[in-house]
Formats: structure tokens, sequence, C-alpha cells
């Protein structure tokens, strides 16, 4: 996924109200910007912080700004993490046409946001004449709080929980289904879930997972300019 425009750098100020951020840009500009995460952020939000923001020129829009990347540092170095939460299903779905996820390359059709279970919309939805299809939902995850391991959730997630139930509900209807954690940092080798953030999803995930569910963690390629699937890193579960 590129960014359709040049990427703009500052230090964060403060984040409040959860979708707006306060941020001083680098030629002295103090600019609100929205912030398109729900989550907690934890690492992620400390005033100083150096951060990056897109820019829209769209006349409905009532923020010009949109926080996109921010530097995070644990230690070895500072790397660049993606916290717009609307970025991962593009990213998934350019990455699944190109055929660069093993195992979901292949199907005929890709369709995005189809409506299924009680209510909700399936991230994307893989169909194919001989494979059957394929549900597949998508969570950006950005948190580390350890050298190396990246985690999620990040906050408690009523609405994540009910998607590994209704995943777990399409396997029991004889179809494939696959849980995709895409991780929008390269500093991390590892994933792990954050039983300590919010038990109820790790216990929905081990339900989901003896349901045959399958569970698939991606770390992504950063840089100012785009955003890429790399590769899959192990899931630790303990």
């Amino acid at each position: 996924m590129l960014f359709p425009t040049p990427l703009l750098r500052g230090t964060l100020i403060q984040r409040y109200k959860r979708f707006l951020a306060d941020v001083r840009l680098d030629d002295g500009a103090l600019v609100t910007a929205s912030c398109p995460n729900t989550g907690s952020m934890i690492g992620l939000r400390e005033p100083g912080q150096t951060v990056w923001l897109s820019t829209s020129d769209s006349t409905t829009r009532k923020y010009k700004y949109t926080w996109e990347l921010v530097e995070h540092d644990l230690g070895a170095g500072a790397a660049l993490v993606g916290v717009n939460t609307s970025h991962p299903n593009k990213i998934v779905a350019e990455a699944i046409a190109a055929g660069e996820i093993a195992g979901l390359e292949g199907y005929a059709v890709l369709e995005r946001e189809r409506k299924y279970g009680k209510n909700s919309r399936i991230d994307i939805l893989l169909t194919d004449p001989l494979k059957g299809m394929a549900y597949v939902e998508i969570k950006n995850v950005h948190m580390s709080r350890r050298g190396g391991r990246a985690e999620f959730p990040d906050s408690i997630t009523v609405r994540g929980v009910k998607h590994l139930v209704e995943l777990s509900d399409m396997v029991r209807a004889g179809h494939r289904s696959v849980m995709v954690f895409l991780i929008q940092r390269a500093d991390v080798t590892a994933f792990s879930l954050a039983r300590d953030v919010d038990p109820a999803y790790g216990a929905a995930f081990d339900a989901a997972a003896a349901a045959g569910v399958e569970m698939l963690a991606i770390r992504c390629r950063m840089t100012t300019t785009d955003i890429h699937v790399d590769q899959p890193v192990p899931i630790c579960t303990a």
C-alpha cells in the first residue's frame, strides 16, 4: 500500500478524545490530526514522540491531517509503527491479490466487507469453485511492550471476541476461516496475545483455534512512503 501523498514529520503534543492528536510539524506549525485508532495505543501516544501525518484536500473532512505512523523505541533504535487501523484490510487484500500470503493465494474471487453471521461484515471473503469459501478477518497489531514481541489487543475488545465466535461458526458450517493479525511494525519476530489486557479475548482465541479457525500473524515492511506485508511470524499462545 502506497501513501497517496508524502507524509509530514512532526512531534506529538498530545492524543485526546481518542480520535484527535495535536502535533507540532517540523516547519513549526501546530496542527490537529485525526487519529483513526480506537485502542489505547500503549507506548505509542507519549508526548515528544516523532509522528508522521498524511494530508487530504477533501472539502468534506473536518481535519486535513491524519496520524499514520509513530516512531517507537524499545531500546534497539526507533522503529516505524502504523497506527491507522483503516489500512490493514487494504494491505492484506493487495497482498492476497499479488499471491504474497501463503495459503490464501489462488482463489478466483476476492470480496471485501461482505455481510455474514449475525449482522456482521467479513473483512475479506475468498471464493473459488474448487477451494470453496474462506472467511478472512483482519486485526491491526501495533503494540509491543518488550523487544521482538508484538501483542494484541491493546484494550478490551468485545467486537473482537464476537468476530472469533462468528469465524468459528463459519468453520462449523463447512467453510474455511482465517484470523490474520497484521503487524504494522518491522521490529518484531513473534506475536502473542495480551491476555492481561483482555482475558476474554484470550479465551475466545483459544476456543476459535480449537474449533478450527486458522491463526496467522504477518509482519509488515514499514517506510514513510509505503507499507507492505513482509513475512509470517510465529504465534506464541501462552
